[in-house]
């Protein structure tokens, strides 16, 4: 079940659905979109009714720079990471267990970097198609604060992402000093969905998930 969320009262505003399974774990991800997105993707929507059917509780939002009507830039992605802050709170305050963050391409790099910045935030990251460098310039890395990650991270990644190859992602990994692990999505683009088949990765990725989480964060 997926009931609307807003909270008005502090700054950034959170908007966007939450996902409440039929039978909770106390466990929670808040996930967001990427650049030319909105929480109402079809990668966010099919990957928080499969977590939500595992027993997570999902948030999945909109990020200010959507809901302000703006372009995502370097000189406001702080307030990105302001209203991602600002909705593991909100659902930390709902006294949960354990809080994930993630998201997808932009969403998941402002939730890496979030992460580095505060490390008791969130108890560990969920990142779909991670955008390492720009398509066709892999020298502009985007791993300055990779060292500086100490969060579990699972990252999922397609064999065809322009923003990175598997290789290119599992070399930029080795900078991060914490358990991660990452998911390759045989012949997936940067959007993560397959073409004429069935989409099975939600329920991959939450069984892959779940067992990264017993292994390197509840253990």
């Amino acid at each position: 079940m997926s009931i609307p969320f807003d909270d008005l009262n502090g700054d950034p505003a959170v908007h966007g659905w939450l996902h409440v399974p039929a039978q909770p774990t106390g466990k929670v991800i808040v996930l967001t979109h990427g650049a030319g997105g909105d929480c109402q993707s079809k990668l966010l929507v099919d990957m928080s009714n499969a977590l939500a059917e595992s027993g997570f509780t999902v948030l999945r939002f909109d990020l200010p720079f959507r809901r302000e009507r703006r372009p995502p830039s370097p000189s406001n992605a702080i307030r990105d990471r302001d209203g991602l802050r600002r909705a593991v709170s909100l659902m930390r305050a709902q006294k949960n267990t354990q809080v994930f963050l993630g998201g997808h391409s932009y969403g998941g790099r402002q939730a890496t970097m979030l992460a580095s910045e505060e490390p008791q935030l969130t108890d560990g990251l969920l990142v779909f198609s991670y955008p390492l460098h720009p398509p066709r310039k892999p020298d502009q890395l985007r791993t300055s604060h990779f060292p500086r990650l100490t969060t579990p991270a699972f990252f999922v990644h397609g064999t065809r992402d322009p923003f990175a190859t598997t290789a290119e992602m599992n070399s930029a990994l080795e900078l991060i000093p914490v358990s991660h692990a990452m998911l390759e999505v045989d012949g997936a683009a940067h959007n993560l969905l397959p073409k004429r088949t069935a989409n099975e990765l939600p329920s991959r990725v939450v069984a892959e998930f779940k067992i990264f989480l017993k292994t390197f964060v509840e253990d």
